[in-house]
Protein backbone atom coordinates (compact mmCIF):
# COMPACT_ATOMS: atom_id res chain seq x y z
CA UNK A 1 0.00 0.00 0.00
CA UNK A 2 0.60 3.64 -0.43
CA UNK A 3 2.34 5.64 2.62
CA UNK A 4 3.48 8.25 3.74
CA UNK A 5 6.53 8.44 5.83
CA UNK A 6 8.92 10.50 7.13
CA UNK A 7 12.86 8.94 8.61
CA UNK A 8 14.18 11.82 10.05
CA UNK A 9 12.66 15.21 11.45
CA UNK A 10 12.70 18.77 9.38
CA UNK A 11 10.86 20.58 6.79
CA UNK A 12 8.21 18.24 5.46
CA UNK A 13 9.63 18.93 1.20
CA UNK A 14 12.65 18.02 2.92
CA UNK A 15 11.79 14.74 4.65
CA UNK A 16 7.96 13.54 3.89
CA UNK A 17 7.96 10.61 0.70
CA UNK A 18 5.45 8.21 -0.55
CA UNK A 19 6.67 4.41 0.13
CA UNK A 20 5.03 1.47 -0.89
CA UNK A 21 4.59 -0.55 2.69
CA UNK A 22 3.00 -4.12 3.30
CA UNK A 23 -0.52 -4.01 4.44
CA UNK A 24 -1.41 -5.07 7.15
CA UNK A 25 -4.08 -7.73 8.86
CA UNK A 26 -6.27 -6.99 11.91
CA UNK A 27 -5.80 -9.36 15.13
CA UNK A 28 -8.17 -10.20 17.84
CA UNK A 29 -10.64 -6.78 18.69
CA UNK A 30 -8.62 -5.02 15.48
CA UNK A 31 -10.43 -3.92 12.30
CA UNK A 32 -8.35 -2.63 9.11
CA UNK A 33 -9.81 0.54 7.15
CA UNK A 34 -9.42 1.59 3.92
CA UNK A 35 -8.60 5.23 4.29
CA UNK A 36 -10.20 8.01 1.92
CA UNK A 37 -9.14 10.88 3.82
CA UNK A 38 -6.24 11.87 6.63
CA UNK A 39 -6.53 14.41 9.29
CA UNK A 40 -3.64 16.70 9.54
CA UNK A 41 -3.19 18.23 13.48
CA UNK A 42 -0.92 21.04 14.48
CA UNK A 43 0.81 17.88 16.23
CA UNK A 44 1.42 16.15 13.32
CA UNK A 45 3.90 18.73 12.01
CA UNK A 46 5.10 19.53 15.11
CA UNK A 47 6.52 16.00 15.21
CA UNK A 48 7.02 16.13 11.86
CA UNK A 49 9.96 19.40 12.57
CA UNK A 50 10.80 18.01 15.29
CA UNK A 51 9.45 20.56 17.75
CA UNK A 52 8.03 17.99 20.14
CA UNK A 53 11.51 16.33 20.73
CA UNK A 54 10.27 12.87 20.04
CA UNK A 55 12.56 9.93 18.48
CA UNK A 56 11.79 8.86 15.18
CA UNK A 57 11.37 4.93 14.90
CA UNK A 58 13.47 2.54 13.34
CA UNK A 59 11.38 1.68 10.42
CA UNK A 60 10.30 5.55 9.98
CA UNK A 61 6.81 7.29 10.98
CA UNK A 62 3.61 7.24 9.07
CA UNK A 63 2.12 10.23 10.38
CA UNK A 64 -1.74 11.65 11.43
CA UNK A 65 -3.67 10.38 14.30
CA UNK A 66 -6.76 10.80 12.38
CA UNK A 67 -8.81 9.37 9.12
CA UNK A 68 -11.70 8.19 7.88
CA UNK A 69 -12.53 5.63 5.11
CA UNK A 70 -14.67 1.99 5.29
CA UNK A 71 -13.79 -1.03 7.08
CA UNK A 72 -12.73 -3.47 5.09
CA UNK A 73 -11.63 -6.57 7.38
CA UNK A 74 -12.83 -7.67 11.05
CA UNK A 75 -10.35 -9.43 13.30
CA UNK A 76 -10.94 -12.16 15.35
CA UNK A 77 -13.76 -10.83 18.33
CA UNK A 78 -15.53 -8.45 16.23
CA UNK A 79 -18.65 -8.21 14.87
CA UNK A 80 -18.01 -9.18 11.26
CA UNK A 81 -21.08 -7.07 10.71
CA UNK A 82 -19.25 -4.04 10.69
CA UNK A 83 -17.44 -4.45 7.28
CA UNK A 84 -18.32 -2.01 4.67
CA UNK A 85 -19.24 0.76 7.57
CA UNK A 86 -18.23 4.22 6.82
CA UNK A 87 -16.10 5.28 10.01
CA UNK A 88 -13.95 7.68 11.53
CA UNK A 89 -10.56 6.76 13.08
CA UNK A 90 -9.03 8.68 16.52
CA UNK A 91 -5.69 7.81 18.30
CA UNK A 92 -3.93 5.97 15.59
CA UNK A 93 -0.37 5.11 16.46
CA UNK A 94 2.60 7.79 16.41
CA UNK A 95 4.59 5.79 14.21
CA UNK A 96 1.68 3.93 11.87
CA UNK A 97 -0.84 6.73 11.22
CA UNK A 98 -3.55 7.33 8.82
CA UNK A 99 -1.58 9.17 5.80
CA UNK A 100 -1.74 5.24 4.10
CA UNK A 101 -4.10 3.64 2.20
CA UNK A 102 -4.74 1.21 5.31
CA UNK A 103 -4.92 1.26 8.89
CA UNK A 104 -5.43 -1.74 11.48
CA UNK A 105 -6.69 -0.13 14.84
CA UNK A 106 -8.58 -1.58 17.67
CA UNK A 107 -12.18 -1.40 16.69
CA UNK A 108 -12.87 1.09 20.51
CA UNK A 109 -10.60 3.54 17.87
CA UNK A 110 -13.01 3.16 15.19
CA UNK A 111 -16.43 4.69 15.24
CA UNK A 112 -19.58 5.23 12.84
CA UNK A 113 -19.69 8.41 10.56
CA UNK A 114 -23.07 9.70 10.28
CA UNK A 115 -24.30 10.06 7.15
CA UNK A 116 -23.93 14.18 6.97
CA UNK A 117 -20.34 13.47 6.93
CA UNK A 118 -17.88 13.34 4.38
CA UNK A 119 -15.04 11.06 4.38
CA UNK A 120 -12.95 14.86 4.05
CA UNK A 121 -15.16 16.11 7.39
CA UNK A 122 -14.80 12.50 9.29
CA UNK A 123 -10.79 13.12 9.01
CA UNK A 124 -11.21 16.08 11.51
CA UNK A 125 -13.62 14.59 14.18
CA UNK A 126 -10.88 12.71 15.93
CA UNK A 127 -8.03 14.96 17.64
CA UNK A 128 -10.42 17.87 17.81
CA UNK A 129 -13.26 17.06 18.48
CA UNK A 130 -12.50 14.79 21.12
CA UNK A 131 -9.87 17.47 22.71
CA UNK A 132 -13.04 19.81 22.79
CA UNK A 133 -15.47 17.00 24.54
CA UNK A 134 -12.68 16.51 27.30
CA UNK A 135 -12.17 20.35 27.82
CA UNK A 136 -15.13 21.47 28.37
CA UNK A 137 -17.04 18.45 29.82
CA UNK A 138 -13.98 16.30 31.11
CA UNK A 139 -14.86 17.74 34.72
CA UNK A 140 -18.54 17.85 34.28
CA UNK A 141 -21.94 19.43 33.16
CA UNK A 142 -21.71 22.90 32.06
CA UNK A 143 -25.41 23.26 31.99
CA UNK A 144 -26.09 27.43 33.06
CA UNK A 145 -22.14 27.73 33.40
CA UNK A 146 -20.22 30.47 32.31
CA UNK A 147 -17.38 29.03 30.07
CA UNK A 148 -14.46 30.87 28.71
CA UNK A 149 -12.56 29.54 25.57
CA UNK A 150 -9.59 30.93 24.17
CA UNK A 151 -8.95 30.77 20.92
CA UNK A 152 -12.69 30.04 19.80
CA UNK A 153 -12.04 30.11 16.15
CA UNK A 154 -9.16 27.37 15.87
CA UNK A 155 -9.77 24.07 15.27
CA UNK A 156 -10.41 22.57 18.84
CA UNK A 157 -11.82 25.81 19.70
CA UNK A 158 -14.82 26.25 17.46
CA UNK A 159 -16.34 22.72 18.73
CA UNK A 160 -15.23 24.16 22.08
CA UNK A 161 -17.33 26.50 21.63
CA UNK A 162 -20.70 25.01 19.66
CA UNK A 163 -20.65 22.06 21.87
CA UNK A 164 -20.29 24.48 25.67
CA UNK A 165 -23.36 26.34 23.84
CA UNK A 166 -25.31 22.86 22.97
CA UNK A 167 -24.31 21.54 26.26
CA UNK A 168 -26.16 25.17 27.70
CA UNK A 169 -23.72 27.05 29.22
CA UNK A 170 -22.76 30.66 28.74
CA UNK A 171 -20.27 31.40 26.21
CA UNK A 172 -17.28 33.62 25.95
CA UNK A 173 -14.64 33.47 23.71
CA UNK A 174 -11.58 35.26 22.84
CA UNK A 175 -10.22 35.05 19.19
CA UNK A 176 -7.23 37.07 17.69
CA UNK A 177 -8.40 37.64 14.14
CA UNK A 178 -11.36 39.10 13.08
CA UNK A 179 -11.75 35.64 10.99
CA UNK A 180 -11.77 33.73 14.37
CA UNK A 181 -14.05 35.76 16.38
CA UNK A 182 -16.46 35.39 13.71
CA UNK A 183 -16.24 31.68 13.33
CA UNK A 184 -16.38 31.73 17.21
CA UNK A 185 -19.88 33.64 17.19
CA UNK A 186 -21.37 31.97 14.43
CA UNK A 187 -21.05 28.44 16.83
CA UNK A 188 -22.73 29.77 19.43
CA UNK A 189 -21.06 32.01 21.89
CA UNK A 190 -22.44 34.54 23.43
CA UNK A 191 -19.62 37.07 23.70
CA UNK A 192 -16.76 37.26 21.57
CA UNK A 193 -13.73 39.55 22.14
CA UNK A 194 -9.87 40.02 21.11
CA UNK A 195 -7.39 38.52 23.30
CA UNK A 196 -7.30 41.59 25.78
CA UNK A 197 -7.40 41.10 29.31
CA UNK A 198 -9.15 43.78 30.80
CA UNK A 199 -11.95 43.37 28.20
CA UNK A 200 -11.45 39.79 28.88
CA UNK A 201 -12.53 39.62 32.57
CA UNK A 202 -14.70 42.31 32.36
CA UNK A 203 -16.97 40.36 29.83
CA UNK A 204 -16.46 37.57 32.58
CA UNK A 205 -17.27 39.10 35.60
CA UNK A 206 -20.13 40.75 34.10
CA UNK A 207 -21.94 37.11 32.52
CA UNK A 208 -20.93 35.47 36.06
CA UNK A 209 -22.40 38.03 38.64
CA UNK A 210 -19.05 38.90 39.87
CA UNK A 211 -17.76 35.10 40.00
CA UNK A 212 -15.97 34.09 37.69
CA UNK A 213 -15.74 30.98 34.59
CA UNK A 214 -16.54 28.02 36.08
CA UNK A 215 -14.44 26.37 32.99
CA UNK A 216 -11.85 28.04 31.11
CA UNK A 217 -10.98 26.07 27.79
CA UNK A 218 -7.05 26.73 27.22
CA UNK A 219 -5.54 26.98 23.83
CA UNK A 220 -2.21 28.72 24.94
CA UNK A 221 -1.87 28.69 28.73
CA UNK A 222 2.24 30.57 28.42
CA UNK A 223 0.30 33.31 26.50
CA UNK A 224 -3.00 33.85 28.79
CA UNK A 225 -2.60 32.15 32.13
CA UNK A 226 -2.49 35.63 33.83
CA UNK A 227 -5.58 36.31 32.31
CA UNK A 228 -7.73 32.68 33.31
CA UNK A 229 -6.00 33.17 37.19
CA UNK A 230 -8.39 36.64 37.23
CA UNK A 231 -11.16 35.01 35.31
CA UNK A 232 -11.22 31.56 36.58
CA UNK A 233 -14.37 31.13 39.33
CA UNK A 234 -13.63 29.51 43.13
CA UNK A 235 -13.31 25.92 42.29
CA UNK A 236 -13.45 26.39 38.84
CA UNK A 237 -11.64 24.23 36.19
CA UNK A 238 -8.69 25.32 33.56
CA UNK A 239 -8.50 22.79 30.87
CA UNK A 240 -5.32 23.62 28.47
CA UNK A 241 -4.52 21.71 25.44
CA UNK A 242 -1.67 23.64 23.84
CA UNK A 243 1.22 25.92 25.22
CA UNK A 244 2.91 26.61 21.65
CA UNK A 245 4.46 30.10 22.27
CA UNK A 246 6.50 28.90 25.44
CA UNK A 247 6.73 25.16 26.12
CA UNK A 248 8.59 25.36 29.76
CA UNK A 249 6.10 28.83 31.06
CA UNK A 250 6.74 29.97 34.69
CA UNK A 251 3.99 29.37 36.86
CA UNK A 252 2.15 31.93 39.44
CA UNK A 253 1.09 29.24 41.11
CA UNK A 254 -0.56 31.16 44.02
CA UNK A 255 -2.52 32.87 41.37
CA UNK A 256 -4.55 29.93 40.71
CA UNK A 257 -3.80 28.49 44.22
CA UNK A 258 -6.04 31.25 45.79
CA UNK A 259 -9.11 29.98 43.72
CA UNK A 260 -8.50 26.22 44.69
CA UNK A 261 -8.61 26.20 40.73
CA UNK A 262 -7.77 23.04 38.85
CA UNK A 263 -5.55 22.90 36.20
CA UNK A 264 -5.49 19.99 34.19
CA UNK A 265 -3.66 18.71 30.61
CA UNK A 266 -6.11 17.26 28.12
CA UNK A 267 -5.18 15.58 25.33
CA UNK A 268 -6.88 14.14 22.31
CA UNK A 269 -3.85 12.29 21.44
CA UNK A 270 -4.03 10.79 25.00
CA UNK A 271 -7.55 9.63 25.81
CA UNK A 272 -8.33 6.22 28.11
CA UNK A 273 -10.87 3.94 26.61
CA UNK A 274 -13.11 5.30 29.10
CA UNK A 275 -12.75 8.93 28.09
CA UNK A 276 -12.52 7.77 24.25
CA UNK A 277 -15.82 5.87 24.86
CA UNK A 278 -18.10 8.37 27.05
CA UNK A 279 -16.58 11.50 24.53
CA UNK A 280 -18.13 9.55 21.66
CA UNK A 281 -21.50 8.72 23.34
CA UNK A 282 -21.91 12.44 23.73
CA UNK A 283 -20.11 14.11 20.44
CA UNK A 284 -22.09 11.29 18.26
CA UNK A 285 -25.58 12.29 19.41
CA UNK A 286 -24.27 15.93 18.02
CA UNK A 287 -22.71 14.49 14.45
CA UNK A 288 -26.28 12.88 13.96
CA UNK A 289 -28.39 16.14 14.16
CA UNK A 290 -25.66 17.52 11.98
CA UNK A 291 -24.19 19.68 14.52
CA UNK A 292 -20.33 19.98 15.16
CA UNK A 293 -19.29 19.71 11.80
CA UNK A 294 -15.61 20.85 10.78
CA UNK A 295 -14.49 23.38 8.37
CA UNK A 296 -11.89 22.50 5.87
CA UNK A 297 -9.95 24.95 4.22
CA UNK A 298 -7.94 22.99 1.84
CA UNK A 299 -7.48 19.62 0.66
CA UNK A 300 -4.57 17.98 -0.75
CA UNK A 301 -3.62 14.76 -2.69
CA UNK A 302 -1.19 12.29 -1.02
CA UNK A 303 1.63 12.63 -3.49
CA UNK A 304 0.97 16.53 -1.95
CA UNK A 305 0.91 15.98 0.98
CA UNK A 306 4.18 18.13 1.83
CA UNK A 307 2.02 21.26 1.30
CA UNK A 308 -1.03 19.98 3.52
CA UNK A 309 1.88 20.26 6.23
CA UNK A 310 3.17 23.95 5.20
CA UNK A 311 -0.24 24.79 5.44
CA UNK A 312 -0.97 24.00 9.04
CA UNK A 313 2.29 25.47 9.68
CA UNK A 314 1.50 28.34 8.00
CA UNK A 315 -1.41 29.15 10.32
CA UNK A 316 -4.77 27.68 8.09
CA UNK A 317 -7.96 29.23 8.96
CA UNK A 318 -9.84 25.68 9.37
CA UNK A 319 -8.98 22.40 9.08
CA UNK A 320 -6.40 20.42 6.63
CA UNK A 321 -6.89 17.24 5.11
CA UNK A 322 -4.99 14.57 2.76
CA UNK A 323 -7.11 12.86 0.54
CA UNK A 324 -6.36 9.04 -0.33
CA UNK A 325 -8.13 7.28 -3.51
Amino acid sequence: MRALVYHRTGPARTVLAIEDRPRAAPGPGEVSVRLHASGVNPHDTKARSGWTGRAVAPGGVIPHSDGAGVIEATGPGVDPARRGKRVFTINAPHDKGTAAEAIVLPETHVFDLPDPFSFAEGACLGVPAFTAWLAVLGDGPVEAQVVLIQGGGGSVGRVAVELAALSGARVIATGRTERSRAVAAARGAQVVLPVDADRVIEAVMDLSGGKGASRIVEVDFAANQIIDADAIAMHGAIASYSCSSDRTPPLDYYAFARKAARLTFVQGLALTDADRQAAAQTLGRHFAAGHLRPDIAATYPLADAAAAHEAVEAGAPANIVVTID
